[in-house]
């Protein structure tokens, strides 16, 4: 399912137009991203967590030249799932 899909099964299910699912969808992204950005978890119960990991620095390697390259450690975004998505999966 792509962002147009998502955005079509919002605007069904909830019956409200597909523009308004549309700025809906815009806005719940954006302040999850916010939220990410200022170190913050966004827990949706039954559903999940978004939170920020942290990824040490380490050596990995160029695979065009073989040399090996530093790389710097990095915040990266997560999701850990709830138990309500698992169940619904399973």
């Amino acid at each position: 399912m792509n962002k147009s899909e998502l955005i079509d099964a919002i605007a069904k299910q909830a019956d409200i137009s597909k523009a308004a699912a549309g700025k809906a969808l815009d806005a719940t992204i954006e302040s999850v991203k916010q939220a990410l950005k200022q170190d913050d978890t966004v827990t949706l119960v039954g559903f999940g967590t978004f939170y920020v990991g942290d990824r040490a620095a380490r050596t990995g390697r160029n695979p065009r030249t073989g040399k090996n390259i530093k790389i710097k450690a990095a915040k990266v975004p997560k999701f850990r799932a709830g138990k309500g998505l698992k169940d619904s999966v399973n």
